[in-house]
This record gives structure tokens, sequence and C-alpha cells, in this order.
């Protein structure tokens, strides 16, 4: 979809009626007198996933502990079924993908099964803007193995602060680094990396690699098993819309089934001998063996609703419009705001580029409150970034259209001065 630019409301009219995503809008529950353009940190909730809350809540209301076996979505096989429901969207075979734990944990489980430091190939590779959860856990996988996280991780540096060069990354897979660990979007700049190419030159020099699809998982599609990645985590809270702290995701690649995880539980055992409650474990042949605990049931219940929308949109799709969308608002920037100090911090390649656009100004803290008190609804991320993401599913491209308008209002005539220039508790 492409069109010559027109700087009008009605010019973006014009692509709303053209959008072939635009009924599943409908499908969600999106507040009329708001503009929400933080989808890439917490999805709205939908109608499907709402009645997929309700139906969980009423299998537990009718079964009771059978509900673990009996029902519509017996719960015993819930990681599975919702690990399958993403495998399309990531570029997986069903049996690689599960639903369990959250990120930092699945990061954990993965990191700890996969870096296997020997002599003096003991360094995990990373880069200095990824999501400082993942340092956070990288560095104290480091420390756990009895090396130190100041010289043990290696981090390659940004050039300008926001992005990361994929030649840096590549010049930095020395001998003696054993695992590598990035972000397949990063969260801050939206700078989207080359998986497959990563990947292919992490294993030339015989280095694990695995990667954290917070910000691409449902809205960039992915070829994981084909690419040959190691091990992968994200959220469904983003882009799939499975509500606040809805349940992670991991995908292990199939030649490493069999592998004992590091970090063993009893929910990653045998499906078929489970509850024979052995003192030994013996570890499910598929990704399932990396779930340690009982699964949350109302946690995830969203999900069998919000997977399904994704799915019946298509993940190209939602790729096409994303782009479209965000190559949109890139253009209103450019022409609507550059004159008052505003600049983009995302790469203009659309290959390049995830989601969400990362807007650049000095006061970008206290526009972000201005923004949120006259019904706009971005993120803010320190020092200077205001986030906007307009999802494919759901933002239209009036919405940013009315978006950058309000924006120019405020910075043009300083109504955001009134405003903090610092963070929210929560930004």
């Amino acid at each position: 979809m492409t069109w010559p630019l027109a700087f009008s409301r009605a010019d973006a009219i014009t692509r709303d009626l053209a959008n072939p995503l635009r009924a599943f809008r409908e499908r969600f529950h999106v507040h009329p007198d708001t503009i929400y353009m933080d989808g890439n940190s917490l999805g709205p909730l939908s109608h499907d996933a709402e009645e997929a809350i309700l139906a969980a809540v009423q299998s537990w209301k009718t079964h009771g502990i059978d509900g673990w076996t009996k029902g519509e979505r017996p719960w015993f096989w819930l990681g599975e079924d919702l690990g399958a429901k993403q495998a399309d969207l990531v570029g997986a075979h069903p049996d690689e993908v599960v639903v369990t734990g959250s990120t930092t944990v699945n990061l954990h489980a993965l990191v700890s099964t996969f870096y296997r430091p020997q002599g003096t190939r003991r360094r995990i590779l990373a880069d200095d803007q990824n999501f400082p959860s993942d340092l956070y856990g990288l560095k104290s996988q480091i420390a756990l193995r009895g090396h130190d996280p100041a010289t043990d991780l290696v981090t390659v540096a940004s050039r300008d602060g926001r992005l990361v060069e994929e030649d840096d990354i590549i010049a930095a897979m020395s001998d003696d680094i054993a695992f590598a660990w990035f972000s397949s979007v990063n969260y801050r700049s939206g700078q989207l990396f080359d998986v497959e190419r990563l990947t292919r030159e992490a294993h030339a020099r015989g280095i694990l690699i695995g990667f954290d699809l917070a910000h691409s998982a449902g809205v960039v599609p992915h070829r994981l098993h084909d690419w040959e990645v190691d091990a992968a985590t994200w959220c469904t809270y983003k882009y799939l819309n499975g509500g606040p702290g809805a349940v992670g995701a991991l995908f292990v690649h199939q030649r490493h089934f069999g592998t004992t995880p590091a970090l063993a539980g009893w929910w990653g055992y045998a499906k078929d001998r489970q509850f024979d409650m052995s003192p030994d474990f013996s570890g499910a042949t598929s990704a399932g063996a990396w779930q340690i605990g009982t699964p949350s049931v109302l946690g995830s219940g969203a999900l069998h609703g919000s997977l399904a929308i994704t799915a019946e949109a298509g993940i190209d799709v939602i790729r096409a419009v994303s782009l479209d969308l965000t190559g949109y608002l890139i253009d209103l920037v450019d022409a609507r705001l550059a004159d008052l100090g505003f600049s983009i911090g995302t790469p203009r390649d659309p290959a390049r580029r995830g989601g969400h656009i990362a807007i650049e100004h000095p006061d970008g803290a206290r526009l972000a409150r201005a923004l949120k008190a006259r019904g706009v609804v971005p993120d803010f991320r320190p020092p200077t970034t205001v986030r906007f993401s307009p999802v494919a599913l759901y933002t239209r491209y009036v919405d940013v259209w009315d978006a950058i308008e309000i924006l120019h209002d405020l910075a043009s005539t300083g109504a955001h001065l009134v405003f903090e220039n610092e963070r929210a508790v929560v930004a």
C-alpha cells in the first residue's frame, strides 16, 4: 500500500478506507476519546480475549480440578497448545514453542542451559542498548558460574547511542565468546536486527545464540527454525495483546531437544509420565521441557482469544500495514515537527525497523506527560525518547495524523512546559 503523501486529515481518512485490517479495530475496546499509541508496551483488551478469560473462569467453575484434563481447553496441555498457536508467527515448528514463565524467567531458563563456558571460551556477547532486564539476567548468569560480569559480559557499543551496527556485533564474535544474546528489536530506538545474519555468523564461529523477541513477536514475521536460532523468548502482552503481565513464551530449536534444562522443574517433565512423581527428571522431547512450574490458567486465558485475532489477520498483512503506518508517522514528523526540534531515532529503512517509532526531543518526558493530558497515550524512555506505536490491528491513519497535530500544537505553543520534564513512576 503506497499513496502520494498528502498532508491533510482527509487524506488520512482515505488511507483508513483502503486499510485491509480496518475492521479489526472493532474487535478491541478502544476508548473513543483516546488515541492509543502504546501497544508496544501493552496491547488493549479485545472482545475475543475478554470472552476467553470468561471461558477460563467458567471452566474452573464447572470442572474444578477436573479442568486439567476436561473441558474445551484442558489446562494440562495449556503451554503446549498456546505455544503451537504462536509457531507460525515466529516461523517455528509447533513443538518448538511453549507458553510459560515470563520473558526474564525464560531468559534465565534458556541462558543457564545454553551458556556453557569452557576454558577460554567463557564470555557472553550482547550490546549496550539491550533491554536492561536482559543485561541483569546475563550478568547474573555469569556470576553464577563464578566469573566476573565486568569482564565476561562483552557489550557491543552503539556508535550514536541509538543504533547498534551488525558489523560491529559480528566483529566482536571472537573465539572467547561462548554465547550471544540480543533483542530482535531495540526497545528504545525500534531498530530491527537481521536475526538470520547474526545467527549464521555466530554459528560459523561456534557460538550459540538466542534472542529476546518481546518487541517483534506479533508484528514482525520470523523464521526461527529455518534460521537455526538456538533459543528465544518473548512476552505476549505487547503486540499479542495477552493482557498485563501475561504469561511469556519461549522457543528452543528441535536440534536441542533431549538436552536437559539447567533449571529443571516438574512441569517440564514428559507429560505421559509427569504424575509418576519420579525423583529423576525426564524432560519432554519438545520446548515444553523448559517449563518450570505450573502455568497460570487464568493469567494466560486471554491468549486463546488474542492469538486467534492475530492468526485471522495474518502476520504478513500485519507487517505490511505496520510498516505503512510507521512510514506515514515518520513522514508526518519530518513535515510537521522537524522545525520544532524533533527528530527520528528509528531507522528509516523499513527492513531495519520494528513496530514502534522513537521520536526524540530534549523535552521528551514533559511532552509525554502533556500528550497524555490531551488524550494521546505514548510512552517515554530516557533520556529523550517518546515512543509511538501505531498498531496495525487497531490504530487508524487518522489517529496518527491527530496525534502528530496534537504534538505540534503542544510544542509550538509551549503548552507542554507546565509539566515536569521527568518520567512518571511507570513511564
